[in-house]
């Protein structure tokens, strides 16, 4: 008899492990469904739950104070947020556009410059002819005004912008230039010191570089492709892209 008391007692302990394991998945699901929602109250309730069940009441707690983790734990992300701000983002920089084509109808350069929203940012492109003297980097005095005027109103906004200059694949050689790099270079060089003195766009915020003749947005073969070519591009930054220009190791 006491034989079979000993056999029923261990045959029921599969209860235990079976009790356990629902625990463990009950915990897991609350845990997922408190990450997929923006809610600090509902994830600290989740996060003292989870302390509780697996360290006991003591020992090092699997999420820290604040929403930190002290576990190897994959991050939830929240699609509903990142869709609100790419609208956002979006919104900001097509009312940024139309100020920047009114400008230019309004003061007749339309011919010359242009506005469009690419996946980067909004480009504000620029022919070489309009602001320089062939082969020069010099801007033209008539036409200096008319850039700061469009840089005061990048002021409006926050993003980072890249001056771009860029070339069409003619060589060019002399005592100021030894080629169409260096050339390229001194042009956005010059449009974006005008845009930080003039402008008062903080240096922080815009830099400068040279594609020289290797980022054609027309063919090099026509008279009006390496025309197209020639050009100095604007290029607010979409704010998606702040982590590439912002100063990491401050």
């Amino acid at each position: 008899m006491r034989k079979k008391r000993v056999e029923k007692e261990s045959g029921e302990r599969w209860l235990l492990t079976y009790s356990d394991l629902i625990t463990l998945l009950m915990i897991f699901f609350v845990m997922m469904y408190a990450m997929s929602s923006v809610d600090s109250k509902k994830y600290a309730q989740v996060a003292s739950s989870l302390n509780a069940a697996f360290g006991g009441g003591g020992g090092t707690a699997v999420i820290g104070e604040g929403g930190t983790s002290n576990a190897v734990v994959g991050t939830v992300d929240n699609p509903q947020v990142d869709i609100e701000a790419s609208k956002a983002e979006q919104s900001k920089l097509e009312g940024l556009k139309k100020q920047v084509d009114k400008y230019l109808e309004s003061n007749g350069i339309k011919a010359s410059a242009s506005a469009t929203i690419q996946e980067r940012g909004l480009i504000i492109r620029i022919s070489d002819t309009l602001i320089f003297d062939s082969g020069s980097a010099d801007l033209k005095p008539a036409y200096e005004n008319k850039l700061v005027e469009i840089g005061k109103m990048l002021n409006t906004i926050n993003n980072y912008i890249v001056i771009e200059g860029n070339t069409d694949n003619v060589p060019i050689s002399s005592f100021e230039f030894k080629d169409n790099w260096s050339l390229a270079s001194a042009r956005a060089d010059n449009v974006t010191r005008a845009l930080i003195s003039k402008s008062s766009i903080q240096p922080v915020r815009i830099a400068s570089r040279s594609n020289g003749p290797y980022r054609p947005v027309a063919s090099n073969s026509t008279v009006a492709g390496k025309a197209a070519n020639r050009r100095v591009d604007i290029v607010i930054l979409d704010n998606k892209y702040s982590p590439t220009e912002s100063n990491q190791t401050k």
